[in-house]
């Protein structure tokens, strides 16, 4: 584990360089009151890149359509905390990357779980009535958000801040054949890009879903925060 954070200027880069530089890394934050922080390692990630007229046009990504309330954060200084609600249920972490008006994110998928267990339990098990599999905590972007309970109003953070209550913590190196890519979760547009990235044999990978049954499974389960498998 290390304490230095990662910078700005590593941040500042395309959005695929960003997401295989965020892999192996660690988000600290506060955990319950009383206990110490709550400490994660990444170890799934996707990259989503800005507008048609920008760098790394996606039509995937959120910023696609240019800046707006909700997204400005994808459009400002790397290093930002970008948060958003899916599907009306969970909240989703996102690294904001790449120059000021670019509007290029990472998203934060999945991670495992090194400090702060019986906090991040406690705080999954609000949404569960069930016992909760280790390797399941932070499985999956919205049950990451839980395991640190985020909140809307974190949206714009700084995680290169000593003094956030979120940081993003550097990792150890990781090897290229530790380090696996393919296609994103769960969308229906620029499907084949290979902007995810996984750590091989991670037990809190979530599992692939194509993105037209992914969007009909979160649909019928709307009003449900996870089942046990889930990828969110």
């Amino acid at each position: 584990m290390s304490d230095a954070l990662l910078t700005v200027d590593e941040l500042s880069v395309d959005p695929v360089t960003v997401a295989r530089r965020i892999l192996g890394c660690d988000l600290v934050a506060p955990g319950e009151p009383g206990t110490g922080p709550v400490r994660l390692r990444i170890v799934e990630v996707e990259a989503y890149g800005g507008p048609e007229t920008g760098r790394h046009p996606d039509p995937a990504a959120h910023g696609f359509g240019g800046p707006t309330p909700r997204n400005r954060v994808m459009f400002g200084r790397a290093g930002r905390l970008y948060v958003y609600r899916s599907y009306g249920i969970h909240l989703c972490l996102n690294v904001s990357a790449e120059a000021d008006g670019e509007g290029a994110a990472v998203l934060l998928r999945a991670a495992e779980v090194l400090e702060g267990e019986d906090s991040v339990v406690r705080r999954r098990s609000r949404t569960r009535s069930s016992g909760i599999a280790a390797h399941r905590l932070a499985m999956g972007p919205g049950n990451l958000g839980a395991a640190v309970a985020a909140d809307l109003a974190d949206n714009g953070l700084d995680l290169c801040s000593p003094t956030s209550p979120l940081r993003l913590h550097r990792g150890a190196p990781l090897a290229d054949d530790a380090v696996m890519c393919g296609p994103r979760v769960g969308i229906t547009i620029a499907t084949g890009r290979p902007w995810r990235f996984w750590i091989a044999g991670s037990p809190a990978v979530s599992a692939f879903r194509s993105g037209s049954a992914a969007v009909r499974r979160r649909r019928l389960a709307a009003g449900s925060i996870d089942a046990e498998g889930s990828d969110w």
